[in-house]
């Protein structure tokens, strides 16, 4: 440990000389992540089924910091691009994997179709599980790395209207516990950030009931909902030094809804 405590606190957070892949980078959550994981150092692969190759809003956030920005685009449904990426990943020395990208379709149960369902597993949960086990594998041999998954409070609760995106989350929360069993001893970490309800656009459609969102917001203590730089700083964290005995954990960044 430096003898100087804020050289000390700023290395815990450093991600200078790490390479970052950040799913569903191209707005809302993705964005704010990858740009923060630039601004601590880290050069960033963006990845999104509509990424742009030349100009794009993330680029010149990652770029602004002064780091390198490599775009990849992928549709998650699609499992034969999703193992294409993943042998692209896997063949590369990445240091920091935030499964990221997610989609949503809201039904009531009675009628949420199998096409449905199957998507929103495919995109949200198996991604996640087929990117973790490639990348990762490059992670064990290198003796390092950090797997960070996004969940959802819906990983702990049921949810309405959402039975697939649900059954994603919670299954987004085993694996993460599965993977950080295996792999803690290796000098992997594998954790999980649980987002409540962020201000993108998929709550846009809650956000414009006012009826909902002021029942959304009774419910919140903080009394906001969340901004994407919000989970960002959460992440950071568990892509940082200061995270390297945090083995398995579903962090809640729901400005304490989990607890009311």
């Amino acid at each position: 440990m430096t003898t100087n405590p804020a050289e000390y606190t700023a290395s815990l957070f450093t991600l200078e000389g790490r390479l970052a892949v950040v799913t569903g980078a191209s707005q809302g959550i993705g964005l704010a992540i990858a740009q923060t994981l630039a601004s601590a150092g880290a050069d960033v692969i963006g990845v999104s089924y509509d990424m742009e190759d030349g100009d794009s809003e993330v680029r010149r956030a990652v770029e602004a910091t002064g780091r390198a920005f490599t775009p990849l685009r992928s549709d998650f449904s699609d499992r034969a691009q999703v193992a294409a990426l993943a042998a692209d990943l896997g063949a590369r020395d990445v240091d920091i994997l935030v499964n990221n990208g997610g989609t949503i379709r809201r039904t009531p149960a009675a009628q949420h179709s199998d096409e449905d369902f199957d998507h929103v597993l495919d995109v949200n949960m198996r991604t996640a599980f087929v990117l973790s086990r490639e990348v990762g594998r490059r992670m064990l041999d290198r003796g390092h790395g950090k797997i960070v998954n996004t969940a959802s409070m819906l990983s702990f609760q049921g949810g309405i209207n959402v039975p697939g995106y649900t059954a994603s989350k919670s299954a987004i929360a085993g694996l993460t516990k599965a993977f950080a069993n295996e792999w803690a001893g290796a000098g992997v970490n594998v954790n999980a950030v649980a987002p409540g309800y962020v201000a993108t656009a998929n709550t846009h459609d809650l956000r414009q009931d006012a009826a909902r969102s002021q029942a959304i917001l009774d419910r919140i203590p903080a009394g906001r909902w969340a901004t994407p730089q919000d989970i960002a700083g959460a992440v950071l964290y568990l892509s940082s030094r200061a995270a390297d005995y945090v083995h398995g954990a579903v962090l809640p960044v729901d400005g304490g809804w989990l607890a009311r």
